[in-house]
Order: structure tokens, then C-alpha cells, then sequence
């Protein structure tokens, strides 16, 4: 039966892609034997072998849609029936042979097609979706599967992220992983001082189960690759990839390298299974470039760095790090880089450069990854031979400077794709993967202890669940750039805002000049339109000053002052300007601020400077530039105190009477519900975050500044001016529901209690003042 194995081989490699069947018939008789369908479809080969049995009339179907007829009839039933039993041994070794055939045929073949056509790649692929009869099973290869990743293996993701786009980015890249991921994870970020801050704030208040972060300086790496000369805009850290081995930890064996402009469009589960496809020899699994970049022939004297091929792209990488240490990575590379760089003088794709030309002299240590696990969307690539449907994607890689504006046919589709993961609500990727152990962190078991001692039956548990509700933050969501000041007096603007104050920022901007600390409560879609409001206003992109940082939006209420304190944490001065980002500061506040700083001591003293307010009715104002013209428009009805005619209680300790005349800071009292706009020190009490929605959530703060025996100084040529807006939401509520006026009144008197607890005897005045209201 030698020639049937020799035959099949030939059918076997030398298929193309499509669908063909081989009939195979008895050395001496010439009598059916069996047949066998081969077909490969999307690098999936697919082999079925159905018996022609000899006492059978017409042979079984295969399911090939091009079979041959059946056998001549004329064949004598006599001698079928003299043949029957050997046929049926030869059969049966025939089969062995074959699914010994398939065994070595996993192994990737030399001269493969673009991509990912060649033989070997296809055992990278997923089962087919195919319901057999028990003798179709027995006699049926579907596409091999991926190898299978345990239920509860962890997979190791690393990135390199440096700077707040990149930081943005990657936020995007774990959601579209998170969303389709079924195994828990550990991300390692190397990371810059900036990215470090954005993402561990980030994860940390996230809270995903099954998902472990670590970070590694950058820093501390840079020394390592800052002798290679890069023309790529990534700079150095275009080049770290490279010190993997180093950086992360001695005891991981093996890890999925991915840059910050990938978008996963399946289980990441998928790709980690190819570490099993391996050879012994090979270390690292890349998918081919899909531009003719290595080519050398996109424009004259194009001279690329060395590359087998078309090269490979390192945007997704399997880095088998155990072994990558044991043959000695880290020497071979430098020699490597610094062969080459006598002749190419720099790099042009950074780490992509010395990786292929690693690669090209040492061909046998890779592993090529079909196409799909990369599908690369710069201009003027072969990406649309990766796929035929939506079904094939994988990974969907933006790795042209362009990004979201690439050519490509399919471009609409992918950018939607990614927008998608883009304006996702986070929230929901915060799911259990149950039945595999979830290590709780400090944090989860804090919060589930205090979720557990909420009394569900209380008229006000959603205010108290509220309270302790934990809210993604993502700072510096856009370019920060603060020097910091020699003399120590400088002032941070803060204040909180949502999606409907968003028409103010650029007005605050041009009224104040310093450092400013926004919290913006905002959903993940909204945030993304945030963005792309900021960087089409003139104003806004030319502040660097300026810190935004994102609150997602989660439950029902407007946690005002947790997000106020989002803003004050955050601020990097030692002294904070406490504002509504509803108020238009005075020109030249900014400088008046720092000078009253120094002249009132604050550094050594406690006090608390406050800012007279004012309001207009009117949408279009003729902004006074002096305290003696907001006294004449005062005068002729175009301004008024704050609040005068709906809440005269919250600033008239303020005593405007004596401020049109006062010439220098003068000490006022606190009073029952006095909520100035006051200049402290960065470190005072942060805002109490029972308060959420309408109500008492300045107040609050005054109150707790009054205990703590800060002086409430005012200000004499200190002024701001309240803009007209729609009324709240949370007001709405609390105007219109008597069960919300009631918890608020009840959080007041807990808060009371809570305060005589912590400050003793001096507090109770507090207690005594409200009761005699």
C-alpha cells in the first residue's frame, strides 16, 4: 500500500487553496478502496476519508463538491465479496497511515506563500463549526484546534507606554482584550513617570477581577538601548522591547508583546495557544510585514535594514523569554545593532529594524504567525490578503502615523470597530470569570465589607451605596506640562464639571492663567467627545496647564464631591483655589491670589481666603475689568450677590456691605450654611463624600474648615462672577422628590455626629446652630 501513502503526500502539500478529493482503489483489483476529500480553507485544512465499501452499491458520499462518479458496475460481485476482508485490513492501516501523515504535517514548511497560506501556519487556527455522524467523526480531520489554554491559565500581556496618548491608547487596547477574554490576566507596563501615574490610578480604582498589573521604570532601561540612534517618531521607546528579558521578571517563561495601537477583535487566549505550536528552537512568533517597507523599493535609494523577505512587523510579538535568556539574547541583539548600525548609521522602525535583522541570520529561532494575528493598517499594505470576512480578524494593528485616517478598503469598518472599544462603558468589563480562584486585593475586600454591612431596606441605602461606590479616574487624560514655581506661592484653580459645562472651559482659560485641576464626571462615549472638543478648540490644546481628569460616570446619583476631590488631589501647587467651574474669576485674579498669599502669611498660618461672589442673569456679559465697575454694574441691577434672592444664607457672612469699602482682608465668622469660594493650602480636608447630587456639599466643607480653626479672611479686590446655566438634574430632584430632602437631611445629622466625634466639644456648636434654625 506504499503508493497510496506516496499519493496522498503528493495530494497532501500540493493541494491548493480550494477543495479536491482523491480516489483511492486497490493495487490489483482496481476496486475502491476509499476516498478522501482535501480542502483548505482560510489556512484551515480540512481531511475526510470515507470507506467505499465492496458490498456497497454506490459508493458513500464524501461531501467534496466536485467527487467523481461512481465505479463501473461491471465489476463482478463475486469478487468484491472474495476481497472484503483484506480491503478492510488495508483500509484500516491506510487510516493509521494517514493520521500519522497528519501528525507531521503540523510542522511549518519552507517557502510558505504571503502571510499565512503556507502548511504550517494553518494549525494556528480554530475549530470549524461541524455536527458528524459517529463514522464521519472516526474517518474526519477538522482543522486542527488551537492548542488548548487551560480554563484558569494566566496570560502575561506586555506593553510599552510612555506619555498620556499612549496612556490613552492602551486603555483601549484592555478593553478590546477584556471584553473578549475568557482566562485571567497579568499586564506588565513599562512606563514613564507620566504613564505609571495615569495607569495605576486607572486599574487601581477599575478593579477587574483576575487582572494583575505590575510596572517597571523605563527609566532604568534607557541606558540599555539610548546608544541606538532612532529616526522612528516612538524614540526611545520604540526601542525597549528589545530589553524585555531584562526588564520583566527572571521567572516568566513566556509573554505576549503588544504595541499601544492594537485592537483585539477575538479571545487573546487564541494567540497565547501558539506558544505550544512551537518548535524547540524557536523563540519568538511574528507575523510577516505586510508593506514592502523591507522590500526596498518604495522610492529611490530606499535602502531598509536587512529582513528575510518582506521582514516581520513587531507590533504583536510571542516572546519566549526562558528561552531567549538561555541562548543569550541580550548579547546577540547588541552585536547585532551595533554590525549593522556601521553602514545604516540609525534605525528607522525602531525595534522592528533589529529584530529582523536577527531574524535573517537566524531564521530557525522564529515562528511565523498567520497574518490575521496582525492585520496592519498603514498605507499601501497587502493587510486585505489576511482576511476574507469579518469573522477572520484577530488583531487589527494602527501602525501607520495617520492611524483612524489610513487608506484602506475596509477602513470604515475597522475604524468602527475600534470606536466601539474606544467609547465602551469600562464598567461592564468588570465582570467575574467564575470558577477560577480571583485574588482580592486590600481594596475589593474593604469595599465588599462595607457593602455587606448596608442595610438594603433603608429608605436612603442608595445615598449611603453611593458613598462607597468606587468610580474609574483617569487622570491627566490630555498633555500636562506644569514647571513649577520658585517662591512657593503659586495657586491651582480647581473645580469639577460634566458634560453640560463643557461651553465654559475655554472662557475660565482666558480669565485665569495659572495651573488649573478639572474633574470632569463624564461616560467613557462622552469622554470621547471631551477629547475631541478640546483638541479642536484653539485655546484649550495651546493650555498645557491645564489637568483634566476623567470620573466615569456609575450609579445614579453625581458624586460632586468625590469628584471634587478628584480635582484637589491632583492640584500640584501648594495653595488651591476652590471654584465652580460655572464662575468667571476677575482678571488678573491669578497674580492678586499668590501676591495676598505672602502678604497674609499662609504659609505659616491656617487660613482660609475667600473670594466674594457675584452672578449675572444675563448670557452676555461686558466682563468688568475692576472692582470699582462691578460696584457701578452692582448698582445699576446688571450684577448681584451671589444667590441673594433663593439662598441669601450661603454668602452673606461674607458681608458684601463692608467689601465695597474695605481696602484690606478683613476676618468674617462662620455661620450656619455659609459656603464661600476660598484660596487654602493644598493640603486641607477633603470634601465629604456622603454628599452627592443637590445639597450641602460645600457647606459641608466650610464647616469642617471651621473646625479645624482655619481663619475665614476676605478678600477686598477679590472678585468672581457666577454665568447663567440651566438648572441641574440633581436640583431638580431634590425640589421635586420629598424622599431625596428627606436622606439629605439625614446625612446632615449624621454628618454632625460624625463631626463632634472628631473634633469633641468643639464641634458641638455646630450641632447647636442647626437645632436653632
Amino acid at each position: 500500500m506504499g503508493c497510496y501513502s506516496a499519493v496522498c503526500s503528493l495530494q497532501l502539500y500540493g493541494i491548493a487553496i480550494g477543495s479536491s478529493e482523491l480516489l483511492c482503489t486497490h493495487e490489483r483489483t482496481r476496486l475502491p478502496l476509499y476516498s478522501i476529500c482535501v480542502s483548505i480553507r482560510s489556512d484551515c485544512l480540512h481531511i475526510s476519508i470515507s470507506l467505499s465499501h465492496p458490498l456497497s452499491s454506490e459508493r458513500p458520499g464524501t461531501g467534496c463538491e466536485h467527487s467523481p462518479s461512481a465505479p463501473s458496475s461491471c465489476v463482478k460481485r463475486a469478487v468484491l465479496e472474495s476481497r472484503v476482508r483484506e480491503m478492510e485490513e488495508e483500509n484500516r492501516q491506510i487510516r493509521l497511515q494517514l493520521s500519522q501523515l497528519q501528525g507531521t504535517a503540523g510542522q511549518p514548511a519552507d517557502g510558505g506563500n504571503y502571510g499565512n497560506a503556507a502548511w504550517g501556519a494553518s494549525a494556528d487556527t480554530g475549530p470549524e463549526d461541524v455536527e458528524n455522524t459517529a463514522e464521519e467523526r472516526a474517518n474526519h480531520t477538522e482543522c486542527p484546534r488551537s492548542p488548548t489554554v487551560l480554563k484558569c491559565e494566566l496570560i502575561h500581556v506586555a506593553c510599552v507606554c510612555a506619555g498620556h496618548n499612549a496612556s490613552r491608547d492602551v486603555v483601549t487596547l484592555v478593553k478590546s482584550i477584556l471584553f473578549h477574554r475568557k482566562n485571567p490576566l497579568h499586564f506588565h507596563f513599562i512606563t514613564d513617570a507620566v504613564a505609571n501615574q495615569i495607569l495605576s490610578s486607572l486599574f487601581q480604582s477599575w478593579m477587574v477581577p483576575s487582572v494583575q498589573v505590575s510596572f517597571y521604570d523605563a527609566d532604568e532601561l534607557k541606558s540599555e538601548v539610548s546608544w541606538i540612534p532612532n529616526k522612528h517618531y516612538s524614540g526611545i521607546y520604540g526601542l525597549m522591547k528589545l530589553t524585555l528579558t531584562k526588564a520583566l521578571p527572571s521567572d516568566l517563561t513566556k509573554v505576549i508583546v503588544l504595541d499601544t495601537d492594537i485592537t483585539f477583535a477575538t479571545d487573546i487566549a487564541e494567540l497565547w495557544a501558539i506558544f505550544r505550536k512551537f518548535t524547540d528552537k524557536q523563540v519568538i512568533g511574528l507575523v510577516e510585514n505586510q508593506s514592502d517597507w523591507y522590500l526596498g523599493n518604495l522610492w529611490k535609494n530606499h535602502k531598509p535594514w536587512p529582513a528575510l523577505g518582506r521582514g516581520f512587523n513587531t507590533g504583536v510579538i510571542l516572546l519566549y523569554l526562558e528561552r531567549l535568556r538561555r541562548i543569550g539574547w541580550e548579547q546577540m541583539w547588541r552585536l547585532t545593532a551595533e554590525r549593522e548600525l556601521m553602514s545604516m548609521l540609525s534605525t528607522s522602525l525602531a525595534d522592528q529594524d533589529i529584530f529582523n535583522v536577527f531574524i535573517k541570520q537566524n531564521p530557525v529561532l522564529v515562528h511565523q504567525l498567520p497574518c490575521f494575528w496582525n492585520v496592519q493598517l498603514s498605507d499601501h499594505t497587502r493587510s486585505e490578503q489576511c482576511y476574507t470576512e469579518v469573522s477572520d480578524l484577530k488583531v487589527i494593528h494602527w501602525n501607520s502615523p495617520k492611524k483612524l485616517r489610513v487608506k484602506n478598503k475596509h477602513v470604515e469598518f475597522f475604524r468602527n470597530l475600534y470606536l466601539t472599544f474606544l467609547e465602551y462603558d469600562g464598567n461592564l468589563l468588570r465582570r467575574e470569570l467564575f470558577g477560577c480562584p480571583s485574588h482580592a486585593t486590600s481594596e475589593s475586600v474593604q469595599l465588599q465589607g462595607a457593602l455587606e454591612e448596608l442595610d438594603e431596606d433603608d429608605q436612603c441605602y442608595d445615598f449611603r451605596r453611593e458613598r462607597i461606590t468606587v468610580h474609574r479616574v483617569h487622570l491627566y487624560f490630555l498633555q500636562y506640562e506644569y514647571t513649577p514655581t520658585g517662591d512657593d506661592t503659586d495657586v491651582t484653580l480647581v473645580a469639577q464639571l460634566s458634560m453640560d459645562r463643557l461651553q465654559m472651559l475655554e472662557a475660565i482659560c482666558k480669565h485665569w492663567e495659572g495651573p488649573i485641576s478639572l474633574a470632569l464626571y463624564m461616560s467613557d462615549a462622552e469622554a470621547q467627545q471631551f477629547l475631541r472638543y478640546a483638541q479642536a478648540s484653539e485655546v484649550l490644546k495651546n493650555r498645557k496647564n491645564v489637568g483634566y481628569h476623567i470620573v466615569y460616570k456609575e450609579g445614579q446619583f453625581y458624586p460632586v464631591n468625590l469628584v471634587r476631590n478628584v480635582a484637589l488631589r491632583n492640584a500640584n501647587t501648594p495653595y488651591v483655589f476652590l471654584a465652580d467651574v460655572d464662575f468667571l474669576p476677575m482678571y488678573g485674579l491669578y497674580d492678586y491670589l499668590r501676591k495676598s498669599v505672602v502678604q497674609l502669611d499662609m504659609a505659616n498660618t491656617k487660613k482660609a481666603l475667600v473670594v466674594p461672589a457675584f452672578e449675572t442673569l444675563r448670557y452676555r456679559l461686558s466682563f468688568p475689568k475692576s472692582k470699582a465697575e462691578l460696584l457701578s454694574m452692582l448698582d445699576m441691577g446688571t450684577l448681584y450677590t451671589f444667590r441673594y434672592h433663593v439662598w441669601t444664607k450661603g454668602h452673606a457672612p461674607t458681608n458684601y456691605a463692608k467689601w465695597r469699602t474695605a481696602t484690606t482682608p478683613y476676618k468674617v465668622e462662620w455661620e450656619v450654611d455659609f459656603e464661600p469660594y476660598v484660596v487654602v493650602k493644598r493640603d486641607c480636608p477633603e470634601y465629604d463624600q456622603r454628599f452627592v447630587g443637590f445639597g450641602w456639599n460645600k457647606v459641608s466643607h466650610i464647616m469642617e474648615l471651621d473646625a479645624q480653626e482655619y481663619d475665614l479672611m476676605v478678600l477686598p479686590n477679590a472678585f468672581m462672577i457666577h454665568m447663567p446655566h440651566a438648572p441641574s438634574f440633581d436640583i431638580s430632584k431634590f425640589r421635586s422628590s420629598p424622599g431625596y430632602r428627606y436622606c439629605l437631611q439625614t446625612l446632615k445629622e449624621e454628618f454632625h455626629q460624625d463631626l463632634s466625634r472628631k473634633y469633641g466639644a468643639a464641634a458641638l456648636k455646630y450641632l447647636t446652630a442647626q437645632r436653632n434654625i
